[in-house]
């Protein structure tokens, strides 16, 4: 016997069907992931790149409920140069709630200075970290000497997190930088909240 769906759900169908990225396929892998469980709050983010003649896209599903993080990653794929044959590859990952470890909000705000409790974020990165895995970002290390030709090793930085959203409100609208910052929210009431009291 199917229930009929609240409005969470209804609305995570709504932005699958706005975004356009294969809504039916996506929309059934998601409700798969969720494993018969209700979303609390979601964020549809769809990209889309330009490689010389190609353009490539791909959707990152991320949806709350009240002890997992699901996230379902979507890329396509032209097989051909007509475009005719498609492939999708899909991967989704559940975790606990229990799990994550941080939290991350970075704001980018325009005119600081002229800055209104009313102005909006121009850009917002939410980055989210749970297996305690490290991302090393190295480069080439230099001194201050635009002369200098010595080998000054290497120089790196090492980033936690396990995915990192970008969302610009130029880019993908006003709307869809509140609503990452509202499923940050959820992502912390519900990852900060103390455990249920087993029951006696």
């Amino acid at each position: 016997m199917s229930h009929l769906p609240t409005t969470e759900e209804r609305s995570l169908d709504e932005d699958l069907n706005r975004a356009g990225f294969y809504p039916v396929l996506v929309a059934d892998v998601v409700h798969d992931a969720l494993d018969g469980r209700e979303p609390l709050s979601h964020v549809v983010h769809l990209e889309t790149h330009f490689d010389r003649n190609e353009v490539h896209r791909h959707i990152t599903v991320l949806v709350l409920t009240d002890d997992m993080l699901v996230i379902t990653h979507v890329d396509d794929q032209q097989l051909d140069e007509a475009g005719e044959q498609v492939m999708a590859q899909i991967s989704t990952e559940s975790v606990p709630v229990s799990q994550i470890r941080s939290v991350v909000l970075s704001y980018i705000y325009a005119q600081p200075q002229n800055y209104k409790p009313s102005d909006q974020a121009r850009e917002l990165t939410l980055a989210i970290a749970w297996s305690g895995g490290q991302r090393l970002d190295m480069g080439p290390a230099g001194c201050a000497d635009p002369q200098c030709e010595a080998d000054h090793g290497y120089t790196g930085n090492i980033v936690q997190e396990d995915i990192v959203l970008r969302v610009s409100a130029e880019a993908d609208g006003a709307q869809a930088v509140q609503n990452a910052k509202a499923f940050a929210r959820a992502l912390r009431k519900v990852n900060t909240a103390p455990p249920a009291l087993p029951r006696l």
